[in-house]
């Protein structure tokens, strides 16, 4: 069986020797290819993680004091995952694909939405997600309508989510890349307009893809490490680098949770996680906002890989993968920090 890190490694050699990424564009429209069926959420095996059974968003890393706290947790999260699905034989992923399902888990439920274990309860769905080449279907709408059928699904998860589990309850909402792309419209559909709704938002970490300024009417980008109902993001980038798809957009530092120029030295670093997941790394990297991007000196230390994509050169400086991995110990402590403010704000300190 192929681990996560070598199921990466064997999509990287694949394109190295393609000769662009339409290796694996599938091979058909997007209308002519039979959809998936939809997935019922009241069926447990639709989740990759819920709160009450035993799965990968209940792990911390190997050789660490953290512990898993869900059963006490103040906050629920509704995290989102990013892509898992390569494959070119269809536009979008079925939920009965064991392979991909367990890919999901074992790297980013388990590497990602762990992270917010110790504060909140983890809801995590399986979703029809959109294939990878259409974030790159620059010719065509087939991207588009995956990426929208991938969607609707979250939203569906989401309205079952609130529906049946959340009774109230403050609520994080997260994702990475894809996730980041669903969760980022989850958010402007849901809580933007609708007061109650931001009355439960804790934050959101909307990591790993583009978000726009003036993406809100009224949710805005957070200012500091405890401000709650507002929301962060951020794309790491080798330091010196550009990389103009996600200049412009939302970057919050993760070593200050500010969105100031003012470089964050390693020693705030409280501890990256490698793709091992097999311990913490203090001091790993620093970080400093440069338009819409957070760069980093790129460390020496092993499992935190670049994201390299042939034909795709202006992603070799991207640290894309470990978005949240070089800084999971900092993130981890912030969403207990803005669940504790929030909690404060409530009950009035």
């Amino acid at each position: 069986m192929l681990t996560p890190l070598s199921r990466l490694a064997t999509l990287a050699v694949l394109l190295t020797f393609a000769s662009c990424i339409t290796v694996i564009k599938p091979g058909k429209d997007f209308a002519r290819n039979p959809e998936p069926e939809a997935p019922d959420y009241r069926m447990e095996d639709n989740w990759a993680a819920l709160p009450d059974r035993r799965d990968s968003a209940d792990l911390v890393p190997r050789h660490t004091l953290l512990h898993d706290q869900q059963r006490d947790a103040p906050a629920d999260v509704f995290f989102v995952h990013p892509t898992t699905y390569f494959s070119r034989s269809q536009w979008n992923a079925s939920l009965t694909d064991a392979r991909v399902n367990r890919f999901t888990d074992a790297s980013t439920i388990r590497k990602q939405a762990s992270v917010f274990n110790s504060t909140a309860r983890v809801y995590a769905p399986r979703y029809r997600q959109a294939t990878l080449f259409s974030f790159f279907d620059e010719k065509s709408t087939n991207g588009k309508e995956a990426l929208d059928l991938a969607y609707s699904d979250v939203k569906t998860a989401f309205q079952y989510y609130l529906d049946h589990y959340n009774q109230g309850r403050p609520v994080i909402i997260a994702g990475h890349s894809q996730g980041t792309f669903h969760a980022t419209r989850l958010l402007r559909e849901f809580f933007d307009q609708n007061p109650k709704l931001r009355k439960q938002l804790v934050a959101a970490y909307l990591i790993g893809y583009k978000v726009k300024p003036e993406e809100y009417q009224v949710l805005r980008p957070c200012d500091d490490s405890t401000q709650t109902g507002c929301y962060v993001g951020w794309n790491t980038v080798e330091w010196g680098h550009e990389y103009p798809p996600f200049q412009g957009g939302v970057a919050v530092n993760p070593l200050t949770w500010t969105r100031d120029t003012t470089t964050a030295p390693a020693r705030l670093n409280l501890g990256g996680v490698p793709y091992t997941f097999s311990g913490v790394d203090k001091r790993v990297v620093d970080a400093k906002v440069h338009n819409g991007l957070v760069w980093i000196h790129p460390t020496v230390r092993p499992g935190y890989p670049r994201f390299l994509l042939p034909g795709r050169s202006e992603l070799r400086h991207s640290f894309h993968i470990a978005d949240y991995s070089l800084f999971y110990y900092n993130i981890r402590q912030n969403a207990e920090a803005r669940v504790r403010a929030y909690r404060m704000f409530m009950h009035g300190g």
